[in-house]
């Protein structure tokens, strides 16, 4: 075993990033060859001076980038690939890819992912599509030129809330809302531009905004969303171009924000000519029947919401709807940022919703999630946690001493996939939480969700030092 020890004295950034960064240049010099046994991780923690947890993120790192490999009472080992080479790092992966790994590994339960549950949805869309082939032979050849008013009535309905309906002539199909929200933030801001994002939210837009050459300025918020006086500071002193909101059941924290709040928030939009960019992908499951910030502000809100989560991932169908006068600018810089719409995939959308297939597909699995959800309750009660009857995830505080990335690690070893607070983060932040987002969509059977959920308790009841996390 080596008697390696990382230097920590210079340098900036997380400390588990700090003490990869440093093993890689160990591996790629020489000083821990190939073959070598890294110090074990309580160890290495007490002789750096850092947590064990600290230390297991740094670990687990490094296996993802494929330099060390390491079995429970074996210990960790520097890995040669199969050249003889190191593998190169990907700066695009590193620097966006946020804690997921790119290539999730096999034979995992993926309760990292929120997909609308399996509840038969493959027949429906299966008979769809073959009717559209069958009808629209020369659309599915060629590109998309023209949108259909099908396409934007579905959207007109999908988008609908309570007794508010947006204009169908300022909807565009998307992608799903995750390309949508990339084509908008491409046409309300530039290079540099700020954009608005809390401390915990779905962090792949700020990754795709970073990529676009965007920056993030971060918003405090609490159990009830966004904080109103936050945000016109955030507004006053770092101009931002748009805020991106989850209004209702926001991603990982399930905040609703009050309409008061709401009201707040749009006057403050107005003042500071800021864009609001309204995700309401989980807010139309909850359907709480508070008006929506595009209610509200029609003139400012980039409203949003697909089929992902609801009815189907694979679908890729979403919808949005634009303030008066945008809706061109962003059908450009959608075909920019994407390379334009799929017929298929349009057609199939609109008549999912038209046909009142996608109501009923979705009516069954928010009543599957409802059911999976009651377990979640009864399995972790006495616990502090966050859940809702139509959110197919949960919030969940660890006890101490447990850290979210080593929770993280010590339930992968048990080959179960759950989020770590950092995948949520959409900048650098001190902000530490201690808490992990466990999905439960996953798999048809739900009796294969309970014993992952399962495992999770288990793990959660255990101390940090009796799980294979540490090495």
């Amino acid at each position: 075993m080596t008697n390696w020890l990382p230097a920590l004295d210079t340098g900036t950034g997380p400390l588990y990033i700090r003490i990869a960064d440093e093993a890689e240049s160990a591996i790629k010099s020489g000083a821990l060859p190939h073959g070598a046994k890294l110090p074990p991780q309580r160890d290495l923690a007490y002789d750096v001076g850092v947590t064990i947890g600290t230390i297991s993120r740094a670990y687990a790192l490094l296996r993802e980038r494929g330099l060390v490999t390491g079995e429970v009472g074996r210990g960790t080992y520097v890995q040669a690939s199969g050249d003889g080479t190191l593998p190169a790092r990907d700066p695009v992966s590193l620097n966006f890819g946020g804690t997921r790994a790119i290539t999730p590994p096999p034979g995992k339960l993926r309760f990292d992912t929120t997909a609308a549950i399996d509840v038969g949805q493959a027949e429906i869309v299966g008979r769809i599509m073959a009717e559209i082939a069958a009808s629209h032979p020369g659309e599915i050849s060629s590109y998309t030129r023209t949108l259909s008013p099908d396409w934007l009535e579905a959207g007109r309905q999908w988008l609908s809330s309570g007794s508010w309906t947006p204009d169908a002539e300022q909807i565009l199909p998307q992608l799903g809302v995750h390309a949508g929200v990339n084509a908008v933030v491409a046409a309300v801001s530039g290079a540099g531009d700020r954009i608005v994002c809390e401390h915990l939210t779905y962090s792949q837009v700020s990754r795709s905004a970073n990529l676009m050459g965007r920056q993030i300025a971060l918003v405090d918020s609490d159990q009830d969303g966004i904080l109103p006086e936050d945000f016109e500071r955030v507004c006053a002193r770092e101009h931002p171009k748009a805020a991106f909101i989850m209004s209702s059941g926001q991603n990982p924290t399930l905040a609703t924000i009050p309409l008061s709040r709401r009201k707040e928030i749009v006057d403050i939009a107005r003042k500071y000519n800021v864009w609001l960019i309204e995700d309401y992908l989980y807010g139309g499951m909850v359907d709480d029947g508070i008006p929506l910030l595009a209610e509200l502000a029609p003139d400012r809100t980039f409203l949003l919401n697909g089929l992902s989560k609801s009815v189907a991932a694979g679908v890729r169908g979403g919808w949005v709807a634009c303030p008066p006068h945008m809706s061109q600018r962003v059908r450009v810089t959608q075909k920019m940022v994407s390379g334009g719409l799929p017929f298929l995939l349009a057609e199939l959308s609109a008549r999912l919703v038209l046909s009142g297939a996608a109501g009923e597909i979705r009516g069954k699995v928010l009543a599957e999630i409802g059911a999976r959800e009651a377990v979640v309750r009864e399995l972790f009660a006495g616990k502090d946690f966050r859940s809702h009857p139509r959110l197919p995830f949960f919030w969940l505080k660890l006890p101490e001493p447990w850290m979210s990335g080593t929770f993280k690690q010590a339930v992968l070893d048990a080959d179960v996939l759950i989020d770590d607070e950092d995948e949520f983060k959409p900048a650098r932040s001190s902000r530490v939480y201690h808490h992990v987002r466990v999905g439960f969509s996953e798999g048809r059977e739900r009796a294969i969700s309970v014993e992952g959920l399962k495992t999770v308790r288990r793990i959660l009841d255990q101390s940090p030092l009796g799980t294979s996390a540490i090495v």
